[in-house]
């Protein structure tokens, strides 16, 4: 069993370390893996962000664990996980699916953010795996794509981001990447800037566990060759193959305006659209992170839909 981080827990919210840890090799990649449950319970997977770790799950895993076996996993690249020469989303997809064949039984499956799309994507691949699909605010960047150049100045022309995907390769291809900081602290300000809403301990022992040290100080867990694509993000690049899905999926996303979504409805309207059995709901008082900021209220909510 994993031993509990030395912090206190933020008051508000209820947090515990996986039961159990291990590692698998579905792809040959070594792929760490968290458990929470009685392992003969029916199954919930759980599929994290870009750049997050398995066990940013913690909040809401014990929640879901009162009746279910819950299992989630640092994706190649990401947390514990192992580094490999190239990322490509179909491989991320076919690990997934992977992941749910080695489970063995169909499974709940929910994925955040980039986990979201790819738990799509594995539902659509391998529908005997999964019972029900729940997407967190995975659907997709916005047309133009993150970061791009905002606040009056001149609209990017469409090479822009693939020269700025381009560079940002180049950068990373000698692994130093990421900046380091002195202590963990700089790290956590660091997300705290990128993820104003997750504040408190919990963004501490959240930061503590995705960072590790290096010879130039510490630095994030993840592979800096993990990248977004360059996009554009059309809705028949995103969602051309979701008319197709079998699995039944719950769309959720939060209330709040956040740094990383949700997209406006005119972009997601039309791309859940596609998806021939779907229901919508949006958790008040969180934004992108809702599993992290409202894990009591999005644990009722998915325990309900599975249960259905």
């Amino acid at each position: 069993m994993l031993s509990e981080e030395t912090i206190d827990p933020h008051p508000d919210w209820i947090h515990a370390a996986p039961e159990r840890a291990f590692t698998l090799r579905p792809l040959g990649i070594p792929i760490r893996v968290y458990e929470w449950g009685d392992t003969s319970a029916p199954p919930i997977v759980l599929v994290h962000g870009f750049l997050d770790h398995g066990r940013g799950f913690e909040p809401i895993a014990p929640l879901l664990a009162r009746d279910h076996r819950v299992i989630a996993y640092d994706a190649r690249g990401h947390g514990e996980s192992g580094w490999c020469d190239g990322y490509a989303w179909p491989i991320d997809v076919v690990e997934l699916v992977s992941i749910l064949r080695w489970v063995g039984r169909p499974c709940g499956l929910i994925g955040h953010s980039r986990g979201g799309g790819m738990a799509t994507d594995a539902s659509l691949v391998a529908p005997e795996c999964v019972s029900r699909l729940v997407n967190i605010d995975g659907f997709g960047p916005p047309p133009e794509g993150f970061g791009t150049t905002g606040g009056g100045a001149a609209a990017p022309g469409p090479i822009d981001p693939l020269r700025r995907f381009l560079d940002q390769r180049e950068g990373a291809g000698g692994r130093r990447g990421w900046r380091a900081y002195e202590t963990v602290e700089g790290i956590v300000e660091r997300r705290r800037s990128q993820t104003p809403r997750l504040v408190g301990s919990w963004l501490d022992h959240f930061v503590r566990i995705g960072a590790k040290r290096c010879d130039r100080g510490y630095v994030w867990r993840a592979d800096p060759m993990v990248l977004g694509g360059a996009g554009p993000w059309k809705i028949d690049w995103v969602a051309h193959q979701w008319p197709e899905l079998r699995v039944p999926m719950l769309a959720v996303i939060g209330s709040e305006e956040d740094t990383w979504g949700p997209l406006p409805e005119s972009i997601i309207g039309p791309r859940l659209a596609r998806i021939p059995v779907l229901e919508r709901a949006t958790i008040e008082g969180a934004g992108h992170f809702v599993h992290m900021e409202q894990p009591e209220a999005l644990a009722g909510l998915v325990l309900d839909w599975f249960a259905r």
